[in-house]
Parts: C-alpha cells; structure tokens; sequence
C-alpha cells in the first residue's frame, strides 16, 4: 500500500536545536554520520544546500569542489541514497543582506547569480538534476527600497539564465510569504508558476510547497498543492505542520493541523503523486526541549502520521461522500470526515 512513496529530510533536519533567540542545546551530529541514518528510519532521498554538500564553498576551487562532490556521492552510493536536490544557501553570504537576486547592488546581483551556477555544477556532479530555490531574502524591509516590478524581472532573468546555463535541470521555487525579509518575493505558488510560465522553458520551472510557508501566508496547504498539480507543477512537497501565524516552526507533520493533514495527503494520493519517482520531503525539527545528541523521532514520527493518513485517505468511504454532496448536506460530511479521523463507527 505504500510502495509507491519515497520520503526524504535534509541534514539540517537532525539539527543542535539552536534558534534566533538561544545558542544550540544538544551535540553536532557531522552530515557524513547522518547519511547512515536515513535507511534505517525510512527514507531514501537527502535533500542537500550547496554548502551542505561543499563546505566553505566561496572558499573552494573548481578542482576542489569536484573532488567534494565525489566524496559526498560516494557516501551517498554506499547507503544507497538519493539525492533530490540541491539549494544555493544564499542568506547567509555578506552579499545577500539586501537580498541576491534582487539586491540594489549590481556586485551582488553577480555573486549571486554565479554560486547558483556552482550549485548547477554541484547537482550535476553528485547525479542529481533539481535545483529549489527558497528566494529567502528576495523581498524588502520597506516597500520603497525596491522596485517591487524591477525585482521580479531580475527574479526572472535569473531563472532564464539558468535554464539556459544547464538544458536538463528543472527548478523548483518554494514560495514562502515573510521571514527573514517582512515583504517576501513569490510569496505562493500562484507566484512561482506565474515566473514558470513567463521562463524561456517553462516545462522546467515548477514549485516546491511547504505546508507551514502554506498556513503562514493564511492559505490551505492541500489546495496550494491542487494548484500546482492542476498545472503539472508540483515538483516536490515539504511536509509540517505550523501552529498559527508565528515564525517558521516547522512542527511534526499534523501535529498541529490533523485534518489539514489529511487534506494534503488525500490531495496528492489522488493525483497519483509519487508514481513518477516524486519525493514525500519532511521539513521537520525536533522539539528544542527534546533531549539527545542525535535526535530523529520528529521525522519517523511525521513519516508514521503520512502512512497512517494514506491509511485513513484509501479507506474513505467516496460513495457515502458523493451522496452527502449531492444532497448538498455538508455538515454530514464533515461530521463524517472527524469521524473517520478519529475512528470512530
């Protein structure tokens, strides 16, 4: 019944538990001892930044970042893992403050642009051929620091550009509406398909949703994830779950939402998501107060909730659900829907 999805997390998601308001609360755990990991517990697909991949990567030659490259596939092929993609991790360069793509400068603009090429070379070089891009810092602090059309532009002629750069890779915008910048650039996937389409190889351009970056711009995961599939444009999906219209949290995926959870779930069991190779990705972080040096229970906790709701999605009574919407009784179907969820006759 479950053969049909891979599910995959990124090393950041074994995590030292640290934030914005305190230092880190339990032991760094390397990325090479992680990578074993990720069998036992279920999954078979790492999702990778570029640094993650090549530390110190401003720092690196063109041999030397080869040379990562092949160890970080080598590790990779003796686990038997996949990688699904790889993220350029521009927030954190002094380049990016005013954002890289959008950046009012022209220098950083350039930087910008030229380590989302080596992140090209990187995904090609470890065998993999999907490139995110979190736009993080493309937005404003104050509406009247950028040309809100001129942005979007320069969003695209980066797009463009690396279409043209790599005739194989496909690009996956994941929209996110605030954090760290107040006013985010493609802030729903509205936005990124509306970028895809207007690129010079639209077919390529598609969207990555997070279901917290959903909930956080006031929307509902599940029919984000419609619209995309309703485009064939759902490249992959970050699996959380967010307790209302705070940071980022990045909580167990329906923790906080269950019957949002299965929406999304019965969302893409319908549209046959994962026949084509698709990854089930999990963007969870364990509880800041959990103990351990290595903690992982978030994520085969979550995995475990996204089996049990296919569960709950495949044996949904449909025709008990076309009556109740012909006879227009949606308070029956409701009623039914919270019933089936929390198993009760």
């Amino acid at each position: 019944m479950t053969s049909s999805y891979r599910f995959s997390f990124g090393p950041w998601n074994i995590s030292e538990g640290a934030d914005p308001f305190g230092p880190a609360v339990r032991s760094e755990f390397p990325h090479e001892k992680k990578f074993a990991l990720y069998k036992p517990l279920g999954f078979d697909g790492v999702q990778f930044h570029d640094d993650d991949v090549v530390p110190d990567l401003d720092e690196q030659s063109p041999d030397g970042i080869v040379r990562k490259c092949a160890e970080v596939k080598g590790m990779l092929d003796n686990q038997g893992l996949v990688p699904e993609f790889v993220a350029p991790r521009l927030w954190f360069a002094p380049q990016t403050i005013d954002g890289g793509y959008t950046s009012n400068r022209e220098a950083d603009r350039r930087y910008a642009q030229d380590r989302t090429m080596r992140t090209i070379d990187i995904a090609r070089e470890i065998g993999c051929k999907a490139i995110v891009l979190w736009l993080s810092r493309e937005g404003t602090y104050i509406r009247e620091s950028k040309n809100g059309r001129v942005a979007y532009e320069r969003i695209l002629a980066t797009i463009n550009a690396m279409l043209e750069y790599d005739k194989e890779i496909e690009i996956w915008i994941e929209p996110k509406p605030n954090e760290p910048t107040d006013q985010a650039y493609v802030p729903t996937i509205g936005h990124a398909v509306a970028l895809a389409y207007a690129s010079v190889d639209p077919q390529r351009v598609k969207g990555l949703i997070e279901s917290a970056h959903a909930l956080l711009a006031g929307l509902d995961p599940a029919d984000e994830m419609a619209f995309a599939l309703a485009h064939g444009k759902l490249g992959s999906v970050h699996l959380n779950d967010q307790n209302g219209l705070k940071y980022d949290q990045d909580k167990n995926f329906g923790a906080a939402n269950l019957r949002a959870a299965f929406n999304q779930v019965r969302v893409l069991e319908e549209a046959g998501y994962g026949s084509k190779g698709e990854f089930v990705g999990l963007d969870v972080k364990a509880m800041r107060t959990q103990a351990g040096d290595c903690v992982t229970e978030h994520l085969s906790n979550s995995r475990a909730i996204f089996l049990h709701l296919v569960e709950k999605v495949r044996s949904w009574d449909q025709e008990l659900e076309r009556q109740m919407i012909e006879a227009r009784d949606y308070e029956a179907l409701e009623f039914a829907v919270m019933k089936h969820l929390m198993g009760v006759k």
